[in-house]
């Protein structure tokens, strides 16, 4: 297989940033174009520093870092501090970045590479909301057809909502804009919630990631420390799950997931079920497909391989 070359489209968030080193400690299989921030988790001004502090921690002060939108598609920008804590990167003390945020908009950013690059050869790796996503697709529409394929965290259908009674965090927040990148016709991965609720940090595994030794397994440690009290409580569960790593996984080891291609459709108009992502797994609306949507996965196969390759870093 050829090596995936993809855009990072991110509001760290824990969970994000173990997505990210997942990838950077990866070169094998993915090569990083650059990274976008969005509003989401926090605010723009704190996704942004830290996706640079995840960067100088992965030791790849090279990376391009690019901010974006910093509000969703005419709604109010809804966050997640209860979950990851007022800097959005609570529990390890990660310094402030010595390198610079890239000049330019990360929507400026995303349209410019799709149209250098060969057609059909940069993935897209949306771990938020999907602003600046669609804000790409809505001022450049040729891009669409140059994108190979996006593979996001998002959504829900067995699992309904974790934001609302029927809805997934980033999805929620700007619906809208998942309406227009489910409406593109680009090919589309989706880990939603109902796999992403398996892959739990179990007390042994979080004790792995502390075990490796370095300053990444330590801090990804202390990161799951940190949101693990807030999932564990909310859901009744063993440990917390990693949402955003499952994107990156899947894009280095498929064979640890499966779905269904299946038609999903966003739900933009009832404030009840607003972001409400209306997956057709059953396959009963007739609908055509237009999404794989990922139900199972390998944990262990999973959690193994992030162990190994944070320990690369």
């Amino acid at each position: 297989m050829d090596k995936h070359r993809i855009i990072i489209d991110t509001d760290p968030g824990q969970d994000d940033a173990v997505a990210i080193l997942l990838a950077l400690s990866s070169p094998e299989e993915i090569e990083v174009l650059g990274i976008t921030a969005v509003a989401g988790n926090v605010p723009l001004p704190l996704t942004e520093l830290n996706a640079r502090k995840v960067c100088e921690l992965a030791g790849r002060p090279d990376m391009k870092v690019f901010a974006g939108c910093d509000r969703p598609f005419g709604r109010k920008l809804v966050t997640a501090e209860h979950v990851h804590g007022k800097s959005g990167l609570d529990g390890p003390v990660l310094p402030d970045p010595k390198m610079q945020l890239q000049d330019g908009h990360a929507v400026d950013f995303i349209i410019d590479t799709l149209r250098a690059e060969p057609a059909g050869s940069v993935t897209l790796c949306p771990l938020g909301p999907l602003t600046n996503i669609a804000m790409a697709f809505e001022k450049a529409p040729d891009i669409t057809e140059r994108v190979r394929e996006i593979v996001l965290m998002g959504g829900a259908y067995f699992e309904v909502g974790n934001i609302t009674p029927t809805a997934e965090f980033n999805i929620y927040v700007d619906p809208q804009a998942a309406r227009i990148v489910f409406g593109s016709g680009v090919q589309i991965t989706v880990m939603p919630l109902d796999v992403t609720h398996k892959a739990l940090v179990t007390p042994a595994r979080n004790d792995a990631f502390r075990a490796i030794g370095n300053r990444v397994g330590v801090a990804v440690a202390e990161m799951t420390d940190f949101f693990e009290r807030y999932d564990m409580e909310k859901y009744g569960a063993q440990g917390a799950p990693l949402h955003d790593p499952c994107v990156t996984a899947y894009l280095i080891r498929p064979e640890l997931f499966s779905g269904r291609h299946i038609n999903v459709e966003i739900e933009t108009s009832s404030e009840l079920t607003m972001g409400m992502t209306v997956a057709d797994w059953w396959r009963v609306s007739g609908r055509d497909p237009n999404a794989m949507f990922i139900r199972d996965i390998d944990a262990d196969g999973f959690f193994s391989l992030l162990t190994d390759r944070l320990s690369r870093l």
